[in-house]
């Protein structure tokens, strides 16, 4: 039997909230979401070099991580992407906590890629383009720093470029609006728990998907359609 409480990416407006079961043990959750994530691969064909593939992770913070998610899994050369949280100090934190605005965590994606498909310069471009890198800690209804824009760098590689990203990315000008985007060192990722993973797919008619994510879904198959995934042929 489940039990039904209201949720959202934010705490408001109600249109836009979410029903969801009641949640199991919280470890089982965490250990389930990381186990999807090792399941999760993209459409494309696997060739016998795949296992030998060097994978690189990228860790992004642009508001609700249902929209990130749906952004980035369109991508080719994207093998996997997960809801989670990064940047605050509370080891393995819910999303009730995070929620709060007290865990100095941000809802984060978790996207796990390959460079010599997609690199990170590339995943940047998307970054940028689908959420406003000039509000502070806010996106669309989601107000908190748990929704602030983020980039946690893996290596000095992955700095150096974000920082550079960032540049050409900021508007001259003293009017210009200020890019916010803090870009920090990456020090550990938390999965969220199984309801938050695959939102766009699993709730399609989801009133926060209609209104906030599919609108990004669709920006990036027009602005980025040379870069997606094929769709897997029918069966």
């Amino acid at each position: 039997m489940f039990v039904f409480a209201s949720l959202a990416c934010s705490a408001e407006p109600a249109a836009t909230k979410k029903s969801k079961p009641a949640k199991t043990a919280k470890g089982d959750q965490k250990s389930d979401a990381k186990a999807e994530k090792a399941a999760k691969s993209d459409a494309e064909p696997k060739s016998e070099k795949d296992d030998s593939i060097n994978l690189e992770e990228a860790t992004f913070g642009s508001g609700c991580f249902w929209c990130g998610e749906a952004v980035f899994e369109q991508l080719k050369g994207v093998k996997s992407v997960v809801s989670g949280f990064s940047g605050g100090t509370v080891p393995d934190p819910t999303y009730e906590q995070v929620l709060t605005g007290l865990t100095g965590h941000a809802e984060v994606i978790e996207i796990t890629f390959d460079p010599s498909v997609i690199t990170f310069e590339e995943l940047l471009e998307v970054f940028w383009k689908t959420h406003d890198p000039t509000r502070l800690n806010e996106q669309g209804p989601d107000h908190g720093t748990q929704y602030r824009s983020a980039i946690f760098y893996h290596t000095d590689e992955q700095r150096e470029i974000a920082e550079k990203s960032k540049q050409k990315h900021t508007k001259p000008g003293r009017n210009a609006p200020k890019i916010v985007t803090e870009i920090t060192k990456f020090s550990e990722f938390y999965p969220a728990e199984d309801y938050h993973q695959n939102f766009f797919k699993n709730n399609p008619h989801n009133e926060y998907v209609l209104r906030y994510v599919r609108p990004k879904v669709g920006k990036v198959k027009k602005e980025f359609k040379d870069q997606l995934k094929e769709a897997p042929a029918k069966k």
